[in-house]
């Protein structure tokens, strides 16, 4: 684990040098549900986003723990990297399942920004968390399959030209295991004038960030046989190395969250003076910054250990959600001690906290409940009953 290696700093420097060209100004501009269209255009035309694909497919062929990096600058930076982590991780059911085909003709035009792959269609209005309960289906009709159902917070799918998308193709009661019989697709949402393929329908959810979520209704949508990624009736395997990456990867923006939080906070705290002392001597304002740095710290240990694993090849299952859900307390222990130290500016739009806070506090439910990590570690590390 080398987490200052040079190629890691070069990322950092050269991932700030574009967010230095949007200040907290552009992202405060964007409040409640702009897209930030400019910054991801950006950052696709440098070849950010296509950072995981391979080269050989016109990508960067950056390990995750690098592109892991891209987003943990862009939240230190102030930014809001929700629009870009999908575009990261979504194309890895695609390029570890996905025929040469398929490769071949998506993941250049994904890598170069041609079409976008933000839509991850997996949760239902009744089955978040509980995968094997959704109720979405494809059905195969001679050489199409058709799709008839619901997805919701399917984040960015307003601005997605392709979704990875989970349906059930073998009906819950004709398989044994529950996990059997779900299939994954690669959708093309858009006809060539960018209007959505008939019977797919796109509606936003307003939200307390600015996430850009929706939800999605299939109302007999037709896409080709060809569509289905690797093995029919094995989905929920298929995705699973995609969740783990999402989680490493949220970790990171929550520790980039953090660091903000803890730069903004002690650069107040050493200039903010009250009874003739700056605030930043109190301890009742110093303890809860160092406390929080010390957590952002050892999350930080436990994402690069879930990145090497997942990198190398290795089982990361436990090391991943570890991994979110100590990034995702500690950067709301340090945005809560930011608000602190800020007082009643801590609230004010022009600051930038309380915009923040709305922000990381999402990492605490999503992509995982931290209550379903503990209950998973208690299970799986600790040998207890299955609870849930």
């Amino acid at each position: 684990m080398d987490r200052s290696s040079e190629q890691h700093e070069v990322i950092r420097t050269e991932v700030r040098r574009l967010c230095d060209k949007y200040g907290n100004e552009y992202w405060r501009s964007l409040e409640p549900r702009t897209y930030p269209e400019e910054f991801v255009s950006e950052l696709t035309k440098q070849g950010w986003l296509g950072a995981l694909i391979p080269t050989e497919y016109g990508g960067g062929g950056l390990s995750l723990g690098g592109a892991s990096v891209i987003l943990e600058e862009i939240s230190a930076s102030g930014g809001n990297p929700s629009a870009c982590h999908a575009q990261m991780y979504v194309m890895g059911t695609v390029l570890r399942h996905g025929s040469d085909e398929q490769k071949q003709t998506f993941l250049p035009q994904i890598a170069d920004g041609r079409k976008r792959l933000q839509a991850f269609g997996v949760t239902e209005p009744i089955a978040g968390t509980n995968t094997t309960a959704i109720r979405t289906k494809a059905v195969r009709d001679g050489d199409v399959w058709r799709i008839n159902g619901q997805k919701i917070w399917t984040s960015r799918a307003e601005y997605s030209d392709l979704m990875v998308l989970l349906a059930r193709t073998t009906p819950a009661d004709e398989v044994e295991n529950r996990a059997d019989g779900l299939s994954v697709f690669l959708l093309e949402m858009r006809n060539e004038d960018g209007s959505l393929i008939e019977g797919l329908t796109i509606n936003p959810i307003e939200t307390m960030m600015n996430h850009s979520t929706t939800e999605v209704f299939f109302d007999d949508v037709e896409i080709p046989a060809d569509a289905l990624i690797g093995v029919e009736g094995m989905g929920f395997k298929q995705i699973l190395d995609g969740m783990n990456a999402e989680r490493i990867l949220i970790a990171s923006e929550c520790i980039g969250d953090g660091r903000f939080f803890l730069d903004r906070a002690s650069a107040y705290a050493k200039e903010r003076v009250v009874f003739d002392r700056p605030i930043g001597m109190n301890q009742g304002v110093q303890f809860p910054l160092a406390k929080a740095h010390i957590q952002i710290e050892a999350a930080d240990l436990m994402r690069w250990k879930a990145a090497d694993l997942f990198d190398s090849g290795q089982s990361c299952g436990v090391e991943a959600n570890m991994s979110k859900l100590l990034a995702s307390e500690a950067s709301w222990a340090a945005g809560n001690a930011a608000v602190d130290t800020h007082g009643g500016f801590g609230f004010a739009v022009e600051y930038d906290i309380e915009r923040k806070l709305r922000e990381t506090r999402l990492y605490q439910v999503a992509p995982i409940n931290n209550n379903l990590i503990l209950a998973f570690v208690g299970q799986k590390c600790l040998g207890l009953p299955k609870s849930y």
